[in-house]
């Protein structure tokens, strides 16, 4: 059961990194940076107190709600591609979640410890389990494990809304050409 998800997520991966790639090469007509992209968004949807800094890496861009800010990271904060415009106004968008209480991303937040725990424990529990043939170790394992699923199935309407939010706004506003 564990192996198709790992191919899934897998194959994911590679095909957000190959479009991320192939769109980074590709500039905006209107010139817009990554945080004017997620200005924007902001704007749009009358939320004016979040903060957009650069963080280091590649793909490490996020909303973090515990202060309020985006990190757009290096490839996405002052590149005027379309990708870059594209990351930022989704994480943008989950600014606006935030901002707005959609239900969806205050349970995620609620269980995002939980899940943090069950997801270390889950793993422990599963290899002793296997290596000492004990049923109810694994068991209590697999249940663990069946937090973090419940967190991935909470998460995916989050990031289809965030990326609604953004596609709306990149669309309506006119922010790519």
């Amino acid at each position: 059961m564990l192996i198709p998800i790992l191919i899934l997520s897998v194959a994911a991966q590679i095909q957000l990194n190959g479009n991320f790639r192939r769109y980074s090469a590709v500039r905006n007509r209107r010139g817009l940076t990554g945080a004017q992209a997620a200005e924007a968004v902001l704007r749009t949807h009358g939320v004016t107190d979040v903060a957009i800094r650069p963080v280091r890496g590649s793909l490490t861009d996020h909303y973090d709600p515990r202060d309020n800010t985006i990190y757009l990271s290096e490839t996405v904060y002052a590149a005027d591609t379309v990708a870059a415009v594209g990351v930022a106004a989704h994480e943008a968008g989950h600014a606006v979640q935030y901002a707005e209480g959609y239900a969806p991303v205050r349970l995620r937040s609620a269980i995002v410890s939980v899940t943090n725990l069950s997801s270390q424990a889950s793993m422990v529990l599963l290899f002793i389990g296997l290596f000492l043939y004990s049923q109810m170790l694994f068991g209590i394992g697999i249940l663990l494990f069946s937090v973090t699923t419940f967190f991935q199935l909470v998460t995916l309407p989050v990031e289809f809304n965030a990326s609604r939010r953004a596609m709306d706004t990149i669309e309506g506003q006119g922010l790519l050409d």
